[in-house]
Order: C-alpha cells, then sequence, then structure tokens
C-alpha cells in the first residue's frame, strides 16, 4: 500500500478542515422578538454555561447555547472566553503548581 506524500495529505486535511467551516450568521446585528441583540458580556455568560446547555438541548431542541442574534465580533469574543473559562482557564482549570515526588 502506497502512502500520501506529504503535500497531499497536507491537502487533503485543508480542505477537511475548510469543508467543516460554518456558513455566516444571516439573524447577526438584527434583534430578536424583544427588540435585544446580545453583546459581549451575554456572549461571556453563554460561553461559561455552554457545556450545561448543551446537555439541556439534548433533551430539549428548543434550547439553543448560542445566541443568533448578536452583535457579531464581540458576543463572539466574550463567548469564546466564556467557553475558555469555564473549559481551561478557570472553573474546571489548572492550578498551575506541579506536585513534587
Amino acid at each position: 500500500m502506497k502512502f500520501l506524500k506529504p503535500p497531499s495529505l497536507f491537502l487533503i486535511l485543508v480542505l477537511v478542515f475548510f469543508s467543516c467551516a460554518p456558513g455566516p450568521n444571516e439573524l447577526e446585528k438584527t434583534p430578536d422578538e424583544e427588540g435585544m441583540v446580545a453583546g459581549f458580556w451575554k456572549g461571556i455568560w453563554h460561553g461559561l454555561i455552554a457545556p450545561i446547555t448543551f446537555v439541556i438541548y439534548v433533551f430539549y431542541r428548543n434550547i439553543h447555547f448560542y445566541e443568533v442574534h448578536n452583535n457579531g465580533f464581540w458576543y463572539n469574543f466574550g463567548f469564546i472566553m466564556g467557553a475558555g473559562l469555564f473549559l481551561s482557564g478557570g472553573i474546571l482549570g489548572h492550578s498551575g503548581k506541579k506536585r513534587h515526588n
């Protein structure tokens, strides 16, 4: 069996990763039914509660963990910061102290 050469493998990986990229959010910067557009602070909150919300979403399909009626960059930035705080940098993160045996 002949293996792929590195340039071919790289091209295949790039195509696979880019084919998984999401499309544009057509509801960005448009208010919801209550006239609200989610911003940075709402993004942080949604990022923090995303793991819990995802578990709830598995059982109740009318619950979503990402607000599509958002202001764009700042909401997305807050969402990523909130998810990062929960998953790696804050609540569940490591203390940074190493154990010495």
